[in-house]
């Protein structure tokens, strides 16, 4: 048991030192207060290892001037450290997230310092780890030290990420309000891909999707169906609608029925709200909503995932620019495996034909470099605003002539090229 003591943000991050193994709590948890707070010792620190998945935030410490102090390892990468990972002053650890807290819980990955953000001690001394449970939970465990930045802003939920006093070392009120963010409606195309997706589902599915415009897109277009239910490692403002119609209700899930289960949340304010002591929201650690083999004791889990480009053999590749990393494995494979082994389950791969600069999403061969995010043997369904072509059971010729249909029009003719130089036969006419 410790003994909690509540102290400055200045006194609290003396606790981290030169060589220290630092933990920071994931996405709109990240505790702002504290990490300033570590950047603003730079002078007297070398050779820090960071640690995390997505986190917001200006993350100052992967600033050029503080590359001898602060070496940032990324478990997933976003917006805030993608440059620094390029030029090479962070690094990307691929590793599945049903994976991650395994590193810590066995030392792989060992931490000194935990820096996290907690919901405000209820009369017992208990608090929540609010929007982020995922792998936080796992690091605080693991870490010698843990450092809490008390925030009246951060919600409450229920599930694995309740904690207590005594599991905190030093405790720092701050109050500041969490990060959010503002999707733009979902463009005509990208309502193109959701309705395409929408039509696939059945009624009763269990449902995995992110955050952002394609999966916005696809909650739109669920308002007429039944008895849905939620088991995903995020999510954002677009499923309260559907939550609050009774379009999800959870009814026909296996396990934790009736409740919506998630790891992470980032959205609006409204969302953080909505979840505060939400009673059939329950946050759960990544390691168990992630496991291939709990979701799929769900029925029908449809699982939706995105991808930077898709080869003509079926390989995903969802986490780099060829050899520029982008973002990361995260769940994608988890979800990809556990719904294909649900009964009556799939998992789709949903993107637009193109990207935002006109560059088909559908290419011959993956970019040099490139990460294979789930490979052709694991792949079923791929939609796009054309189509949706399920490659399962399909050979390479096959599979090549249903991923076409489904490119942009005007790709078409480059990508049946490519397939005809790669095969060297005349496409095989395949029933969709």
């Amino acid at each position: 048991m410790k003994n909690t003591r509540t102290v400055s943000v200045q006194e609290a991050v003396q606790a981290i030192t030169s060589g220290s193994h630092v933990f920071i709590h994931s996405v709109a948890a990240a505790p702002q207060a504290l990490v300033q707070g570590m950047v603003e010792r730079a002078d007297r620190l070398k050779n820090v290892r960071l640690y995390h998945i997505h986190t917001e935030g200006a993350a100052e410490y992967a600033r050029p001037e503080y590359k001898d102090v602060f070496h940032d390892n990324s478990f997933f990468v976003g917006a805030n450290v993608r440059d620094a990972v390029r030029e090479n002053r962070a690094d990307y650890i691929p590793v599945l997230l049903s994976d991650l807290g395994s590193l810590f819980r066995q030392g792989i990955v060992p931490l000194d310092v935990a820096l996290i953000s907690v919901s405000k001690p209820d009369q017992n001394g208990y608090m929540s780890l609010g929007v982020s449970v995922d792998v936080s939970l796992a690091a605080l465990r693991a870490a010698k030290i843990v450092i809490a930045q008390v925030n009246s802003y951060m919600p409450h939920t229920h599930g694995d990420g309740i904690v207590h006093l005594r599991d905190i070392d030093y405790l720092v009120e701050c109050n500041e309000p969490l990060p959010v963010a503002a999707y733009p409606a979902p463009n005509e195309t990208e309502l193109a891909v959701g309705a395409q997706i929408a039509a696939l589902i059945p009624d009763g599915a269990t449902l995995q999707l992110g955050i952002g415009g394609l999966p916005n897109a696809v909650l739109q277009s669920l308002g007429s169906h039944k008895n849905l239910g939620v088991h995903t490692e995020m999510f954002s403002d677009g499923l309260i609608p559907l939550l609050e119609s009774g379009v999800v209700n959870n009814s026909q899930k296996a396990i934790l029925a009736g409740l919506t289960v998630s790891s992470f949340l980032f959205g609006s304010k409204d969302l953080y709200d909505f979840v505060d002591h939400h009673p059939a929201i329950v946050m759960k650690e990544m390691s168990w909503v992630n496991d291939p083999y709990n979701i799929a004791r769900n029925p029908r889990v449809v699982a939706i995932n995105s991808a930077i480009e898709v080869d003509l053999t079926g390989q995903v590749c969802a986490d780099s620019i060829g050899q520029r990393m982008y973002s990361g494995v995260g769940g994608q494979a988890d979800f990809i495996f556990g719904a294909a082994h649900s009964a009556g389950g799939f998992p789709i791969i949903a993107m637009t034909s193109r990207t935002h600069k006109g560059v088909s999403k559908i290419s011959p061969t993956l970019r040099l470099g490139a990460g294979v995010t789930v490979t052709r043997a694991h792949i079923h369904w791929v939609v796009t605003e054309f189509g949706a072509v399920n490659l399962q059971g399909k050979n390479l010729r096959e599979r090549a002539e249903l991923l076409i249909s489904i490119a942009h029009p005007e790709d078409r003719e480059m990508l049946e090229k490519a397939a005809w130089e790669r095969w060297g036969t005349t496409m095989v006419a395949v029933a969709n």
